[in-house]
């Protein structure tokens, strides 16, 4: 195992108490087990999954699983890319697509594993009928509320706002979610990150965020290794966004590696590495196949140091990245 990523194998993560509403936040983390320096966030994994349902905003119900065969299914995988020397991990699980921070808790604590869960809001047909009635203002007071004042009884705090957009241009309902979005980041200093296929949307997204007056670089374009134009990619990152190619696994490896490779070289502080992996699938038997979490660190960045990344460009993708990207920022004012 590679030296940045030689960690202690998990023992018992016990959950701090939460930032107090008064207590500046900069520079932190939000997990689920309260708020974490971003200098002791270790290696990181910024898009994988612990659970999803896709049964649509309107069904969608924590009575659709067990969750404590949840917890047995999905706690051996927390365990194992804890052991390939993983310490954080951002769990991506919107609002109403299976989010569950409660659960997530019980799985950090038992793992080893830091997890951070989310504020925000998905993509039809997995958005509330409040959000395509609510304007992007009185979306956003909601999710301000979540991250000033927790998520549900045990009142978890989300580290990011997570959204998605539509493919094409960006359709009236996505762009008035990516402006509540923009709306949370500017009260809560928490960055946002969209599930966004296609680079002219995501650059139509980076104008929103731009006439809200917000930096390019609170922003993370989820499966932007998806869009096959790479100018398009990179007028993004010269932009200020942030690239996250999340997409990596086993059988497109070789690809890619290349584009990993390629915007090292290019956009060494503006790239975030992932594998979009996991995870238990509510309606199938026992969640279904998991696609293992701890194959990147085991089998993905030992190929990145064999292709001539060196260890200090690993420890910038894992590492330094995940922690800028993710650092809560100074609030306006």
């Amino acid at each position: 195992m590679l030296r940045s990523l030689m960690l202690l194998l998990p023992g018992t993560l016990m959950c701090g108490a939460a930032a107090q509403p008064n207590q500046d936040a900069t520079g932190m983390i939000q997990t689920v087990c309260g708020p974490v320096a971003v200098s002791e966030l270790g290696p990181t994994l910024t898009h994988e999954h612990v659970l999803v349902d896709f049964i649509g905003a309107d069904k969608v119900s924590p009575d659709r699983y067990d969750p404590d065969e949840v917890f047995q299914v999905m706690l051996p995988y927390l365990r194992d890319v804890r052991a390939a020397g993983i310490k954080t991990l951002f769990e991506c699980t919107p609002n109403y697509l299976g989010r569950d921070p409660a659960l997530l808790r019980r799985l950090s604590q038992a793992s080893g594993l830091n997890l951070v869960t989310n504020t925000g809001l998905y993509k039809d047909p997995f958005l509330p009928q409040w959000a395509k009635k609510l304007s992007a203002e009185q979306i956003a007071a909601r999710w301000i509320a979540e991250a000033t004042q927790g998520i549900g009884p045990e009142r978890i705090k989300p580290g990011f706002i997570k959204i998605a957009a539509n493919e094409g241009d960006l359709s009236d309902i996505q762009r008035k979610i990516m402006l509540a979005a923009a709306f949370t980041s500017r009260a809560t200093g928490l960055a946002i990150a969209s599930h966004t296929t296609q680079g002219r949307t995501a650059l139509q997204q980076l104008d929103v965020l731009e006439q809200a007056g917000l930096p390019a670089t609170g922003f993370v374009w989820v499966h932007a290794d998806a869009e096959p134009d790479a100018a398009l990619r990179y007028r993004a990152a010269e932009r200020g966004a942030w690239l996250s190619y999340d997409g990596i696994r086993e059988g497109n490896a070789a690809q890619k590696l290349n584009l990993v490779l390629d915007t090292l070289e290019r956009f060494p502080r503006r790239l975030l590495i992932s594998q979009d992996a996991g995870w238990y699938h509510v309606g199938e038997p026992r969640g279904g196949d998991v696609a293992p979490l701890d194959w990147l660190p085991s089998e993905f960045v030992p190929m990145l140091r064999a292709a001539g990344a060196t260890q200090e460009q690993v420890d910038q993708l894992l590492i330094h990245n995940p922690a800028r990207a993710f650092a809560t920022r100074p609030l306006e004012g």
